[in-house]
């Protein structure tokens, strides 16, 4: 009988770290392809844990009988494991959302202009949520011209992503449940789906294959979108995570040096930055560095010629359709000069007999993210 209490014992320990392994940046997890036995382990944890802990107690009079000093140790060793892989180790306790979500107009806004932000716009309102925030975070929930947002960033992907929280036709929470291939990944409360960040795929549960709409946003600095925004609304620090905050402050621009966080300054290598765009089902990625230089590259995409455009600020970007190939253009101010008509940063005509250019989506991004989830991409 005590041969039960050794598996059962053997059997906990052994499930609690496979149930936080797969869905974690620890060696070698995130480089397979394991998120059905990830889903299977965390959808069934309960039946497992109640199985080898039947299992354990079955032979745990036995086990003491013969020794009671290794099965003690083994006990205590059970207990430690399970402390530190629920209440340290999984996502949902390592990062919360802000206690109180708290904005302010741009005269009242205490965040630096050069810091970075995700910004978005709706229904005449406008809001700039800080990456330095949204990196600890990982989602934010607010709302925009009266339409719900999920505000999400990954640092390890470098992937600022926004969505409407909405499934099956109605408003829906997620909690941040881990990571797969380095990308975080949410679960819905009602099926317990697991969703791709990056993309905004369920990857796993009810809904899988099903997709999250997606929310247009932009990548610029602070003073870039004021600019283009002058009633915007600022995203503030929640004092409670100041420390968590702290540690994100040189992230965005490159300087962190921890192994998932940093950035190659050459370029292609799998922490190098590109902007990654995509038009239709074609998806192409453009060197940082390359950009830098050039400040504006023209190309076509999905048939479809378009410009990848680079601010005077260094940091913030656009890429548009042009409306054909022969389509060239001037930067003065961040102004877009063609030989026809003039256009702001964001595409739009500053001549109302002209339409606006189409804004394309597209992301600063790693490098091995964007070759992840686009593995068709060119560059």
């Amino acid at each position: 009988m005590k041969k039960l209490f050794y598996l059962g014992a053997v059997g906990l320990i052994l499930f609690e770290m496979g149930n936080v392994y797969f869905i974690m940046p620890l060696p070698g997890s995130q480089e397979m392809n394991s998120i059905d036995i990830a889903y299977f382990l965390h959808t069934w944890r309960w039946i497992f844990r109640s199985l080898f802990t039947v299992t354990l107690f079955l032979g745990l009079k036995n086990a003491l009988t013969a020794n009671k000093v290794f099965p003690t140790i083994l006990l205590v060793g059970i207990a430690v494991v399970a402390y530190f892989t629920n209440f340290k180790m999984a996502a949902d306790v390592m990062f919360y959302q802000p206690s109180t979500l708290q904005l302010r107009a741009v005269g009242e806004s205490e965040i630096a202009d050069d810091k970075l932000v995700i910004g978005i716009a709706h229904n005449g309102q406008a809001k700039a949520y800080p990456i330095q925030f949204l990196g600890y975070h990982h989602q934010v929930r607010d709302s925009i011209g009266g339409k719900p947002v999920m505000i999400t960033y990954c640092t390890v992907c470098r992937t600022g992503r926004v969505f409407e929280p909405v499934v099956n036709g109605k408003a829906e929470e997620f909690r941040l449940v881990g990571m797969d291939h380095f990308n975080a990944m949410f679960e819905d409360k009602t099926t317990k789906s697991w969703w791709q960040q990056a993309t905004g795929e369920a990857v796993a549960g009810k809904l899988k294959g099903s997709m999250l709409v997606e929310f247009p946003s932009y990548q610029t600095t602070l003073k870039k979108w004021k600019e283009l925004h002058p009633y915007t609304w600022v995203m503030q620090a929640d004092p409670k995570f100041q420390v968590e905050y702290d540690s994100m402050k040189t992230y965005e621009k490159g300087r962190l040096t921890g192994k998932l966080t940093r950035r190659d300054t050459s370029s292609w290598q799998a922490k190098s930055w590109v902007v990654g765009v995509e038009v239709g089902q074609e998806s192409k990625a453009y060197d940082w560095n390359s950009l830098q230089k050039e400040k504006i590259i023209y190309d076509e995409l999905g048939n479809q010629p378009i410009v990848i455009i680079l601010s005077q600020d260094g940091s913030s970007f656009i890429a548009l359709q042009r409306t054909d190939k022969m389509q060239k253009f001037t930067i003065q101010n961040d102004t877009l000069v063609s030989q026809e008509n003039l256009y702001n940063f964001l595409g739009k005509s500053l001549n109302p007999s002209f339409p606006d250019l189409k804004k394309l989506n597209a992301y600063q991004e790693y490098w091995h993210s964007w070759q992840t989830f686009h593995p068709k991409t060119k560059r």
